[in-house]
């Protein structure tokens, strides 16, 4: 399909759910709770301001300096957030109304809402409820998305791993998404929090900006003071892909971090050595030249069965990895759904949305990102620095 094609797709798709889901709530909120004349047109005019607000934030996000963006950018980001809660605790309270009216069909009774007095106040009540228990939520989930990333320990057996390297650590960051939303002195608590583990390798897998180089330079540069015995990693996500991949790929090895464009190196002494290889990110194909996975090519010359360890940023790589016999697969780009309803509607789109999983004989983890991305809310996930202890076979 043609870029401007998807990309027209897109915008359409965007367009009507702003519109819609601002619609439907504008009617939920407002026009079915009967709210007099003047709150209707205040209600009315306040629906369209937030609407028009989202796609005003993207643009601005572009354009606006990382220190006055978090300012600018928090209240729509925040209505973004709210406005999904509170889509599905409306939605959740007219399919109970539903329901009643199909039970109410299938035995032939009363409708207890047919009464058009009774009907407004359930309305009333359920937008009154609705609203309130998404604030809430909101808030807690701003609460939750603002506490320093939690380190998430976990031990993994890999095969043919040299007793020599048994012991091994990686510490896993992926999706700080840097920019609108996390700024510098963030990523200078992670940086501090990544380097008091002492990894032995520091992996990034993806999702690492959300703008360009000469907007975020000064944002990215902690990122030079990551400390690992055997280097720092990283592979494209798919937001590098919107912020100027090539650029990216330029600057970042000035702060010592080296990318894996399909391909891979040998970490170890030279007679105990781990294959750490990494993919491009899964959509990155047509979006820079000679971009996109290619599991074949980062493997190509490994010679042997060497313990491997592959970085991707999607989860959709555990299929082709496993086929390919690596052992272990550290992958983000999912936040682990982030904060609900999102967690499950995640799975419509990966194998594995969190945590860590076996597939076929490799290791998957999934982290739920060490930053967030858009709505600066979490709930139900975490944000983390994953450290993993390797150990060779007993």
């Amino acid at each position: 399909m043609a870029r401007w094609l998807q990309f027209g797709l897109f915008l359409l798709a965007v367009t009507l759910f702003v519109g819609g889901s601002h619609f439907y709530v504008w009617r939920r909120l407002v026009h079915d709770t009967g709210l007099p004349g003047p709150w209707r047109h205040v209600g009315q005019w306040a629906a369209i301001g937030l609407a028009l607000m989202l796609p005003a934030s993207f643009l601005l996000s572009r354009t606006l300096a990382p220190e006055f963006s978090r300012w600018v950018l928090f209240l729509p980001y925040f209505w973004m957030g709210l406005l999904v809660l509170l889509l599905f605790l409306l939605g959740l309270a007219d399919l109970a109304r539903f329901g009643s009216w199909v039970w109410a069909k299938a035995a032939r009774s009363a409708w207890w809402l047919a009464d058009p007095a009774r009907r407004l106040l359930w309305f009333r009540w359920s937008a009154m409820a609705a609203t309130g228990v998404a604030l809430v939520a909101a808030l807690a989930g701003l609460y939750f998305a603002r506490r320093p990333p939690a380190v998430v320990r976990h031990e993994v057996e890999l095969p043919n791993l040299p007793r020599a390297l048994d012991g091994l650590t990686i510490a896993h960051l992926s999706d700080l998404h840097l920019g609108p939303t996390l700024g510098r002195e963030w990523l200078e608590d992670v940086v501090r929090r990544t380097n008091e583990l002492r990894p032995d390798i520091v992996a990034i897998t993806g999702d690492l900006v959300d703008g360009d180089v000469e907007t975020l330079r000064e944002v990215v540069e902690p990122l030079g003071a990551l400390r690992a015995k055997y280097g720092v990693y990283f592979v494209t996500g798919n937001h590098e892909y919107y912020s100027g991949v090539e650029a990216w790929l330029a600057y970042l090895p000035a702060l010592g971090i080296r990318i894996l464009h399909n391909e891979h190196v040998p970490v170890g002494p030279d007679d105990a050595r781990l294959v750490l290889a990494g993919v491009d990110d899964h959509s990155s194909r047509g979006f820079a030249a000679g971009h996109g996975p290619d599991l074949a090519a980062a493997l190509r010359g490994v010679a042997g069965h060497p313990p491997i360890v592959l970085l991707a940023h999607q989860p959709k790589a555990i299929f082709e990895a496993s086929a390919r016999g690596v052992g272990l697969v550290l992958a983000g780009h999912t936040n682990g759904g982030q904060f609900w309803p999102w967690v499950p509607m995640v799975h419509l789109q990966q194998p594995y949305v969190g945590g860590l999983h076996r597939h076929a004989g490799t290791w998957l983890y999934v982290t739920d990102g060490t930053g967030f991305w858009g709505p600066p809310l979490r709930l139900g996930t975490t944000g983390q620095i994953a450290l993993f202890t390797l150990r060779a076979p007993r």
